[in-house]
């Protein structure tokens, strides 16, 4: 693997996640960005990392992130960051519309 690459619908999840931070706890957002980008970063190395969720969508993977799920999938030489939520998130649904 080469890169990571977020995608425009993790990145308004980020920004969800910075706003809620912001709000109430900048230091432990800033903890779990630094987090974040580490976890990218591994997955770089170990592109398939964590768990399989081929039952939402055949090559969707997710890798926990205090309370959050990032998930992703491997595409040729990079790692496709698809959205970044709350472990909660009905992730069937989240992803009953997509390609």
């Amino acid at each position: 693997m080469k890169k990571y690459i977020i995608t425009l619908s993790a990145s308004r999840d980020l920004d969800e996640i910075a706003e809620y931070f912001l709000e109430r706890n900048i230091e432990v957002g800033e903890r779990l960005f630094q987090e974040f980008n580490k976890k990218c970063q591994n997955l770089v190395q170990f592109p398939n990392m964590g768990r399989s969720y081929r039952h939402i969508k055949p090559d969707l993977r997710g890798l926990p992130l205090d309370g959050y799920v990032i998930l992703y999938r491997v595409i040729d030489d990079r790692v496709e960051i698809l959205r970044v939520v709350s472990g909660r998130q009905d992730l069937e649904y989240l992803f009953s519309d997509s390609d």
